[in-house]
């Protein structure tokens, strides 16, 4: 059973930080590019970053370069979001899953991230 879920979110001022954790399991881990999404309240879900063993890592969002940094942990089939001066505009559910999408990819409650001005 393929599970990604999203965790680290919280309620950071403007200038903060935090961390965000995707733990997988259910399929091998090293072999997979594992994404970072965001939905912002009343628009689409958007690509943040990716990283693979084979792929390296890319950032989808220039407004993220510089201040995320997406990372893994093979030994704990985890992905993480480094996320450094945070602005209100980076509010948004944060979320995790393959790259590309599995067919009928779920994708969970995601963790919520809100940056106060």
């Amino acid at each position: 059973d393929v599970q990604l879920q999203a965790c680290g979110g919280g309620l950071v001022q403007a200038g903060g930080f935090l961390r965000l954790s995707c733990r997988t399991s259910g399929f091998p881990f090293h072999e997979y590019i594992i994404g970072w999404f965001r939905q912002i309240p009343g628009k689409e879900r958007e690509g943040v970053a990716c990283i693979g063993d084979r792929y390296g890592s890319s950032y989808s969002l220039e407004s993220v370069k510089g201040r995320f940094t997406i990372s893994k942990d093979n030994a704990k089939n985890t992905v993480y979001l480094q996320m450094n001066s945070l602005k209100p505009e980076d509010t948004a559910v944060y979320y995790c899953n393959n790259v590309p999408l599995r067919p009928n990819a779920y994708w969970g409650q995601g963790t919520l991230v809100t940056v106060s001005s």
